[in-house]
Order: C-alpha cells, then sequence, then structure tokens
C-alpha cells in the first residue's frame, strides 16, 4: 500500500505579489471621496464678530449705497467751483461742519465752509479746496488752486449702489470682507456650516502631553495634531479622546463620536500587531482596513458606523500626518468650501534613495529659485523633525532614487 504524500506547505506570497496587493494611493483617496461625499452641506447666519476664516454661503446685496451721502475726500474748504473761476479768489469763511451728526448747511455765493474729511458736503458747494492749497487770514480763506465740481467730493453709491452685489458665495471672510458688510450696516452673514469632526487617538502607549510617562508610553501628538489639521481645514471639532487597547473603551468612545459628529477619525490600532483595537472593533462592522502602497502611512481603514464615516489612520505621529494631508485634507477643504492646496513642481537639491513600490511622501523644506530639499529621513517616528518641513516630496512607487537636480511635485504643508 502506497503511503500518502505528505500536504505542501501553504505558499508565501512573493515580494512581487506583496506588493501587487497593496492598495495604490490614488485608489484610497478615490474611496475616502466617495466615503465622504454625503458630508452635510448646510448654512448658518453668525455675528461678524465670529466670522473671520468662514465661508459665506450665499451672495450678499448691498442694503444701502456705500458712500451713505454726499461728503468730503479731504479736509479743506467746501465750495462752489463758479466762484473758482479766476484764482486766487478769496472768500469768507461761514460753517464749520464736522463729520459728525449736523443740521443742514448752505453755502452762499462768495462763501466757503471749513469742512473736515467725511462731512457732508453742504448745498450750493459742489467741490472741496484741501486746506494746504489755502491761505486763511481774518475771516477769510484765499483759494489758490483752481478746482472743478466733483473735485474731492465723494459721490453716494460710487462705492457700491444699493441692490449690487457687495460678496460673493465661496469667499474665505477675511477682515476686508467683514469690513465692507459692517459699513453696510449688516450684523451677521450667512455662512457654510462646519463639519462636525471628532478625533480619536488610541493605544495604551500613549499619555496626554503634561502627564508623566510611564517606561514604554509616550506623549500624544495625533489628537492635538489632527485636531488642528481639521480645524484648519474648515472643520469644527466636537469630541477628542485618548482610549487605551481595551475594545470597550475604545467602542464606548467610538459611539460618543458618531453620536455627536459628521466624521470621525481615529490613529493606531489599525495594523497587524496583537493589540489593534481599532482594527479589532470595526472589521466586524464592515470596516475595510488595508495596507496601502505608501510610506509612511500604510496601514488605513474606512468604515460606517451608525451612518457616521470612521478614517482610521497608523498611530505614528508623521504617517498620521501625512495621511491626513494625502486624504482628508482635500475632501474635508472641498466639503468646507475652502479653496484646495495644490501641488507645485520643484526641482530637487540633494540625493535620496526610495522604497520600490512604494509611493514615499518625504519631508521637505521649499527654497528659492523653486528648488526643494529633504529634511528628514523616510521614518514615521520623525516628528520633531517634521516641524522643520512645510511640505511633502512625491516620490512615485516606480522610482527608486531622487538625484540632485530631478524635477519633483511637492505637496504643501
Amino acid at each position: 500500500m502506497t503511503a500518502p504524500e505528505a500536504a505542501s506547505p501553504p505558499a508565501t506570497p512573493s515580494a512581487e505579489q506583496a506588493v501587487e496587493s497593496r492598495r495604490s494611493v490614488d485608489e484610497h483617496a478615490r474611496r475616502i471621496e466617495a466615503l465622504l461625499a454625503d458630508l452635510p452641506v448646510a448654512s448658518e447666519r453668525v455675528p461678524l464678530e465670529r466670522a473671520r476664516g468662514r465661508v459665506s454661503a450665499v451672495p450678499v446685496l448691498a442694503p444701502v449705497d456705500l458712500p451713505l451721502f454726499r461728503n468730503s475726500q479731504m479736509d479743506g474748504f467746501a465750495v462752489a467751483s463758479a466762484d473758482l473761476a479766476h484764482v486766487p479768489a478769496t472768500l469768507r469763511i461761514g460753517e464749520t461742519i464736522a463729520a459728525a451728526p449736523s443740521s443742514p448747511v448752505r453755502v452762499e455765493q462768495g462763501t466757503a465752509a471749513r469742512i473736515m474729511t467725511g462731512a457732508v458736503v453742504p448745498e450750493g458747494a459742489d467741490c472741496v479746496v484741501p486746506v494746504e492749497h489755502t491761505h486763511v487770514d481774518d475771516g477769510q480763506v484765499t483759494v489758490l488752486v483752481a478746482r472743478s465740481a466733483g473735485d474731492y467730493v465723494r459721490e453716494p453709491g460710487t462705492d457700491v449702489r444699493a441692490g449690487a452685489r457687495l460678496l460673493t458665495e465661496g469667499v474665505v471672510l477675511a477682515p476686508r470682507h467683514l469690513a465692507a458688510l459692517a459699513a453696510a450696516g449688516l450684523t451677521e452673514v450667512a455662512v457654510l456650516k462646519r463639519i462636525r469632526v471628532a478625533v480619536i487617538s488610541s493605544g495604551a502607549e500613549i499619555v496626554p502631553p503634561g502627564a508623566t510617562p510611564a517606561p514604554g508610553q509616550v506623549f500624544d501628538a495625533n489628537t492635538v495634531a489632527l485636531a488642528s489639521a481639521a480645524r484648519e481645514s474648515g472643520a469644527e471639532i466636537v469630541f477628542t479622546a485618548r482610549t487605551s487597547d481595551d475594545a470597550h473603551v475604545f467602542r464606548a468612545a467610538l459611539d460618543e463620536a458618531v453620536r455627536r459628529a459628521d466624521l470621525v477619525i481615529t490613529s493606531g490600532g489599525v495594523s497587524k500587531g496583537e493589540f489593534e483595537v481599532v482594527r479589532d472593533v470595526l472589521e466586524p462592522l464592515g470596516a475595510d482596513v488595508t495596507e496601502v502602497a505608501m510610506q509612511p502611512g500604510g496601514p488605513q481603514s474606512t468604515a460606517v458606523v451608525e451612518g457616521v464615516p470612521v478614517v482610521s489612520f497608523p498611530g505614528n505621529p508623521v504617517s498620521a500626518q501625512v495621511s491626513f494631508a494625502v486624504f482628508l485634507r482635500p475632501v474635508l477643504r472641498r466639503a468646507s468650501g475652502l479653496p484646495p492646496i495644490l501641488a507645485e513642481q520643484r526641482v530637487f537639491d540633494g540625493d535620496v534613495v526610495s522604497v520600490p513600490g512604494k509611493r514615499q511622501w518625504l519631508r521637505g523644506t521649499r527654497t528659492p529659485g523653486g528648488r526643494v530639499r529633504a529634511v528628514s529621513g523616510p521614518s514615521s517616528h520623525l516628528v520633531a523633525t517634521m516641524a522643520a518641513a512645510d511640505c511633502l516630496l512625491d516620490i512615485p512607487e516606480t522610482l527608486t532614487r531622487l538625484h540632485d537636480g530631478d524635477a519633483v511635485e511637492v505637496l504643501p504643508l
């Protein structure tokens, strides 16, 4: 009787197969874009004092003419231009008109009214002579320079007419926009509502900044970094939490986050180790946990929990920040009405080796003359060094070396 053949050991994937199994950066970006396609877009009215940095939701029409009334552009004298047919011309000084509430004033022929900048131009006057073009003596003013009708007079509506567009929609409101709204008498403005974001950082090894870490513990940088990045992208942070590797603790934080937020961002716990709490909780809920062909930031996950999208990044601080800039920042900024941050073409200074099969995001600094240099190696723990960077060098997965003088695309931070 022939002995049965020994079972063959399971085949080990080749390096090439492993690379092929990783998702590309562009594909994962599309998945996150689709996941967040239904983020709520709504508007609210806010006082001007709280509107800086918000995005206007609708066009604003001027409710009044600006200027509101005919007023002086200069300190000087309001006169009838007909009295200046021949200069020097000496006129009697009548009323003094301040930039303040006042009774109507009229300038008679042969007289001038002393007037301040912004004051109402009196009836009978059609121009203003700047004080430096006059000589005053004993109640009389001698005008030394001829003036025409309309000189140094601001007419109503020359800035904007009532009913004309004062502000378009989609404007990131700066002080100059708020000044125009206030000048028109408005007290509030309709803006896009901020996307409500929750941030959860996981891991038994993290402690809050300011705490005393035990051996094996590190200060949590991700909560601050991701919350700040989300705010910069137009979001409102409604909940933050740090959790251990206990699945019940993480799930409780997640339940609170999805109750409050339109989007949940987590960091840590999505790799292939033994204590991957985010993966352990989200995978049974249908999460798409994957490996993206990028460095740093390979382990990634997306899920929907109670109708709320959950985007999960790796726990290393640089990985989390790079992942946000590459995947979430474009989508959040678009949903918030903010302009995109576009990639730039630069010339590389230096020489670096890149990992084959992985799209590398090396930290860099832009220098004069359209050039860029690397400021650190590829390791994902170099969080302090990343603070010196102002961009990410986008090195394609097909490139194994970047030489001095090569063209490279960079993503501003």
